[in-house]
């Protein structure tokens, strides 16, 4: 008897594992790929030596244009 419950509580502990890994695993994959194009961007920033940034507008610009 205390085998089959020890069993039981295995097989328990495997299928919540497992459905947790089904729930979490599109939010791995979308992180990871999020993560490989941040590289290329930054790699091809690097490449074109486009690390120029772009100035903020002020309020004085705002009133300027108006």
């Amino acid at each position: 008897m205390s085998m089959n419950t020890a069993t039981d509580n295995i097989v328990g502990i495997l299928v919540v594992v497992a459905i947790f890994v089904l729930l979490a695993l599109p939010s791995l994959v979308g992180l990871a790929r999020d993560r490989h194009i941040d590289r290329q961007l930054r790699t091809a920033q690097q490449a074109d030596g486009a690390t120029r940034v772009r100035p903020a507008i002020t309020a004085q610009d705002v009133t300027r244009a108006a």
